[in-house]
C-alpha cells in the first residue's frame, strides 16, 4: 500500500490518492497529539488506485494530527496539521 497525500495541511477537507490491491477494506483514523481519536473512514476498494476526500473535517481544532492508514497488514503513518 502507498498512500500520497496531497497537503500534510488541511482546513476542512483531507485529500489522498492510494495504491493498494483492491477487495480489501481500507481504515483510516484521525487521531490528536494526546492520540484520542477524531475521526475515522472505512471504504472498500474498487480499484488498485483511488482518490480520496475526507471531509467533514471543519469541527477539529486547529492543530497537530496524525493519520492512520490500515489496508490488511499494511500501514501507514503521517503527520498532519488542521490550520485556519
Amino acid at each position: 500500500m502507498f498512500a500520497k497525500v496531497k497537503s500534510s495541511i488541511f482546513i476542512d477537507a483531507l485529500q489522498f490518492e492510494l495504491n493498494a490491491p483492491r477487495g480489501e477494506c481500507l481504515r483510516g483514523v484521525i487521531k490528536d497529539e494526546k492520540g484520542s481519536v477524531c475521526s475515522i473512514l472505512e471504504r472498500d476498494l474498487i480499484s488498485d488506485t483511488e482518490q480520496f476526500t475526507w471531509s467533514g473535517l471543519n469541527d477539529l481544532p486547529y492543530g497537530v494530527y496524525t493519520l492512520e492508514l490500515t489496508h490488511g497488514e499494511d500501514e501507514m503513518k503521517m503527520r498532519l496539521v488542521k490550520r485556519v
